[in-house]
């Protein structure tokens, strides 16, 4: 990636970058969407600002997602379809307690037919299924790090991928 640092790390467990600005953070996103496939529980960690609802726009574009990508701050959960994928973009920001997760339905979105990409997954503490790929942003001075840590088979397998794109 063109506006990463020679200092980032790859391996199958994890992924470390540094994101110079919004176009680099929308490239990383489309070069993330290469590597998922349905039935992936993807988390967003960072404070307000740091590129979450950038990068998910980044990952639907590149999964050929053309309209516009809204955060789902308010309505907590934006749902793109894209062929026959269905994608979930939710945002758990505004939740007071664990427990409104679960009254709100959204255990059945998180199945092998689709991508569930959250932002602030700590606001329904446990009641979320591991997740497959945590991706943590951090606010730098001169732009954003990223680091993408791998919590079961199938997240190391996207890494694997991301680290050898050619070996399917």
């Amino acid at each position: 990636m063109h506006n990463a640092r020679s200092t980032d790390t790859e391996s199958a467990q994890g992924v470390t970058c540094f994101l110079a600005d919004e176009a680099a953070t929308l490239a990383f996103g489309k070069k993330l969407a290469a590597c998922l496939h349905s039935g992936l529980a993807i988390y967003l960690s960072g404070n307000l600002g740091a590129g979450k609802t950038t990068l998910t726009r980044g990952i639907l574009h590149g999964l050929g997602y053309q309209h516009v990508v809204k955060s789902p701050t308010y309505n907590l959960v934006e749902i793109y379809k894209i062929s026959a994928l269905y994608l979930y973009h939710f945002d758990f920001y505004r939740f007071n307690d664990y427990l409104e997760w679960e009254e709100a339905g959204f255990r059945d979105y998180f199945n092998s037919d689709a991508i569930c990409l959250v932002e602030w997954p700590e606001k329904a503490g446990n009641l979320l299924p591991e997740a497959d790929l945590q991706l943590i942003f951090s606010i730098l001075d001169n732009g954003r790090g990223i680091e993408i840590r791998a919590g079961t088979e199938a997240g190391k397998q996207c890494l694997i991928h991301w680290n050898n794109p050619k070996s399917e």
